[in-house]
């Protein structure tokens, strides 16, 4: 097995997606590229929970759970020094000027752009 894939097998990367079909699809793309996805969480309190307390290499956030921004998250992984990426299916990507320069993602994702990124924000 190659070299990189196995740094991605031990490369654990939260997943915040409020969309059980998106979710379920973000979680079988980073599963069948070598991670270990920790979640999903499906709401702003599990994300946080997941965010304090689990070991983390990198995240990827949906900006909207459930009505709410997660700049909570995002804050707690900062604090935590863990890269993450944000995603979204919105055109508004209105959100503080310490996320402003973060990777971002769009939703429908694109496998090989999610991959991409993650890959760089884990290693």
């Amino acid at each position: 097995m190659p070299e990189r894939d196995e740094r991605q097998r031990r490369r654990r990367i939260l997943l915040v997606e409020d969309s059980p079909v998106i979710s379920l699809r973000t979680e079988d793309m980073l599963t069948d590229a070598g991670f270990f996805v920790v979640g999903p969480a499906f709401d702003i309190k599990q994300a946080l929970d997941l965010a304090k307390d689990e070991l983390i290499d990198a995240a990827v956030i949906d900006l909207n759970i459930r009505g709410e921004k997660s700049f909570e998250v995002m804050s707690v992984l900062d604090k935590r020094e863990i890269p993450f990426t944000i995603l979204s299916g919105y055109a508004d990507w209105t959100m503080p000027e310490e996320f402003e320069p973060r990777p971002r993602l769009t939703k429908p994702i694109d496998k090989e752009k999610l991959i991409e990124t993650v890959s760089l924000l884990a290693d």
